[in-house]
């Protein structure tokens, strides 16, 4: 049976989505809402669906089992709750929301409804972050170190701190939310970071150009996740997990495992995107939430960390995570 879809924010990231959705024989994407009437018209005439600009006119007029919010940090505006008490399933790009106040409303919604809610944590559906995973079951860990390090994002919102965060908030999430689930839960934060706007060539950005992020596990284990948005060269990007006899580095589908003697490096070929979305409407056919590897409230943690260490660069001293 088709799953009938709709969207919220047709933008860079929904492209992703609309790529995955068209190889899923049951996914149904009927319709599609954006500030841009432009761009919300040809996602619509992709898939033969109708465009709308103005989100609660799309939900009145249309009968969705999901729909997929793809909206910058600042852009939750109540869709979220609004899709939750008309029982319809959620798939949330991250970061979830803005403030933590904002998505514990949505969290509360979600639940209050019981409908299954997914998170675009996409990394978690690698097949080098499950073959990770496997590996560091049972491990104790000592040390983590992870980093986002790259350029700066061309959208004009993301370079101001009140509507993106910053690349802790926006970009760095995927390399905490990663040491979540591969390590443990983050306990305490305490950051570092460069704010110079000469250094972002962009007159109109607050936003820092470089974090340094010390962490806390909860199993005991400590670590450090940098970013920048000032580079011209190529960065890196991904997580590295030392444990007494095996050290695991994982970037984007590649995993590479150390041990004594031993060294072997894996490629997953597969779409992440492609692999999220399949679960994510496979949990909506069947009711099975085991599917789901980052529903709303993994975000929400998520969110919690970044915010944590959003705060530690303002008042310059170590905060505890918000359970």
């Amino acid at each position: 049976m088709p799953i009938r879809i709709g969207f919220v924010g047709t933008g860079g990231i929904a492209q992703a989505h609309f790529d995955a959705l068209s190889q899923i024989e049951e996914a149904q994407p009927i319709a599609f809402c954006d500030l841009d009437a432009e761009r919300a018209q040809r996602a619509a005439q992709r898939f033969g669906g109708r465009a709308y600009t103005n989100w609660r006119e799309m939900l009145d007029s249309e009968t969705l089992e999901a729909l997929y919010i793809c909206v910058p940090p600042h852009g939750h505006d109540g869709a979220e709750e609004a899709a939750a008490e008309r029982g319809i399933h959620l798939f949330v790009e991250k970061p979830v929301a803005r403030t933590l106040e904002q998505a514990k409303r949505i969290e509360a919604a979600i639940q209050r409804a019981g409908i299954l809610s997914m998170v675009g944590y996409h990394f978690r559906y690698y097949g080098a972050i499950e073959r990770a995973k496997q590996r560091l079951q049972g491990l104790p860990v000592l040390m983590v170190k992870g980093a986002w390090d790259g350029g700066m994002p061309g959208v004009p919102w993301w370079r101001k701190h009140e509507l993106s965060g910053g690349q802790l908030v926006e970009q760095t999430t995927h390399i905490f939310d990663l040491a979540r689930y591969l390590v443990s839960e983050i306990v305490e934060v305490f950051a570092y970071s460069l704010n110079n706007p000469n250094l972002l060539h962009h007159p109109d950005g607050d936003v820092n150009v470089s974090d340094v992020v010390c962490l806390k596990f909860a199993n005991g284990a400590v670590g450090v996740i940098t970013d920048t948005n000032g580079l011209h060269a190529p960065g890196e990007v991904g997580l590295k997990v030392y444990t007494p006899e095996r050290i695991v580095e994982v970037s984007w589908g590649r995993m590479v495992e150390s041990e004594p003697n031993r060294k072997e490096e894996f490629f997953s070929r597969d779409n992440p995107y492609l692999r999220e979305s399949q679960a994510f409407l496979e949990a909506i056919r069947t009711g099975d939430r085991s599917l789901i590897r980052a529903d709303y409230s993994e975000g929400v943690k998520t969110l919690a960390v970044t915010l944590a260490a959003d705060e530690s660069n303002r008042s310059h001293q170590p905060i505890r995570v918000v359970d």
